[in-house]
């Protein structure tokens, strides 16, 4: 990991920090050509790519209703209680989070507020491919289930022989999915996105995936709506002398061991930090079975800031606006409230970042670079949307009336101040 020494007040320099979302012209290239394909052709062009990319033969696309509800007696059991435990927490946090609409009457008899319903439908995305995700799957339907969502679609891509493997059937039967699909990639996007004979469209896509799911999502934004637009995961840590090196370590290599791109900082105001960590990541390294895919990651994306002093190091953290933080210091409860930008803050020893990716009921799709300036974690807020309500009376329309027609007439929009002179030249007074 490169070591950078910040003297007080000093911020990161941006390109030490600089992580974007970027397409190449190839992979979007690709991904239009997939897309137009799939809105021309429907599930023909589904089941060409199943073959294509992922090496099925498929005849269908949708997963059979009995196999879901099988899926309990083929999964691992351990897995699954797991799963129905870090489930329950996820819907409990999430539950908390849900918003009622409100109305208010003012004094004038003006009633105004905000009506809050449901969207209709939602498509989770969960990647396959060199692992499974079935946390990836409570994460994005459950807070779709508890925010009332009346048809919850998934697309996976499929394994081996054309299968879902049952974990993943059995996570989608406990986060109350309504339809699962073996389709993925850039495709599975298309058709959430526009629909095909199978597949009905939706209104919002949500969930991770490679730079070609990715770059669907953007493709697809306006005619439906998606989460956010994730890179690479990533770290950052808070410690100073009170944290313990190898803990550090193993933390570091939890993000790292992800993607070789995904980046990891950690931010110390303890210099003698550094030598003993490094030390403990060369030991962990040797037992590793990603040890590869760790090393490169912090080999090419892991920075140690040696901050002056505490305020340089969370002026850093801000700085960075990290999907993950750790704080590892002394009184870590009491600089929460100095953090300004984090996806998800995670305090003390006993919080590594892997009890928030599976069990504490937090969701695990965050903002990543940088954008947790400006975005929020995924969330019930997700999978509802507000209407407005107005309601008049004909105080309230006489009380606003002159500043209604005078904002009107200095924007040359004659009709809008007439249409209110006009209610009271036409209606009853009803006073």
């Amino acid at each position: 990991m490169r070591i950078i020494t910040l003297e007080s007040g000093q911020k990161p320099a941006p390109e030490l920090i600089a992580r974007t979302v970027v397409f190449e012209a190839d992979v979007q290239a690709t991904v239009a050509e997939i897309i137009a394909t799939v809105r021309e052709l429907g599930d023909a062009a589904l089941l060409d790519y199943t073959q294509q990319f992922d090496g099925v033969a498929a005849r269908e696309l949708r997963v059979a209703d009995t196999d879901i509800k099988n899926a309990n007696k083929r999964a691992d059991q351990k897995l699954l209680k797991a799963l129905h435990e870090a489930g329950q927490n996820i819907f409990d946090f999430h539950e908390r989070q849900l918003r009622q609409g409100l109305l208010t009457t003012r004094p004038d008899g003006a009633i105004v507020g905000i009506k809050v319903a449901p969207l209709d439908s939602v498509g989770v995305y969960v990647p396959g491919g060199r692992a499974l995700y079935p946390s990836t799957v409570l994460m994005g339907a459950l807070p779709a289930r508890v925010a009332g969502v009346r048809r919850i679609v998934m697309c996976t891509p499929p394994g081996p022989g054309g299968t879902i493997d049952p974990i993943i059937l059995a996570a989608a039967q406990i986060a109350g999915v309504s339809e699962v699909y073996a389709v993925g990639g850039a495709q599975a996007i298309a058709a959430l996105a526009y629909g095909t004979e199978s597949i009905a469209p939706v209104d919002k896509i949500v969930g991770p995936g490679n730079r070609y799911v990715a770059a669907a999502k953007r493709a697809v934004v306006g005619d439906v709506g998606i989460d956010m637009l994730a890179g690479p995961s990533e770290l950052a840590i808070l410690a100073d002398d009170s944290a313990e090196p190898a803990l550090l370590a193993l933390d570091l290599m939890a993000q790292a061991e992800h993607d070789p791109h995904a980046v990891c900082y950690l931010i110390t105001t303890d210099p003698a930090l550094v030598e003993d960590l490094t030390l403990e990541i060369d030991a962990f390294l040797q037992d590793s079975p990603r040890a590869e895919e760790t090393r490169r990651s912090l080999d090419d994306n892991g920075i140690i800031f040696v901050a002056a002093d505490l305020e340089t190091a969370v002026l850093a953290a801000n700085s960075i606006a990290p999907e993950h933080l750790q704080i590892q210091m002394h009184d870590a409860m009491d600089l929460l409230g100095l953090i300004d930008n984090a996806g998800a803050i995670f305090i003390g020893p006993w919080t590594p970042v892997a009890v928030g990716d599976y069990a504490a009921g937090p969701n695990h799709t965050l903002p990543t670079a940088g954008t947790a300036r400006f975005s929020s974690p995924l969330g019930t807020e997700d999978f509802i949307k507000s209407t407005s309500v107005i309601a008049y009376s004909y105080s309230a329309l006489k009380s606003d009336g002159d500043t209604i027609v005078t904002l009107a007439n200095s924007e040359g929009l004659w009709a809008h101040g007439k249409s209110v002179r006009a209610r009271f030249e036409l209606l009853e007074d009803e006073e």
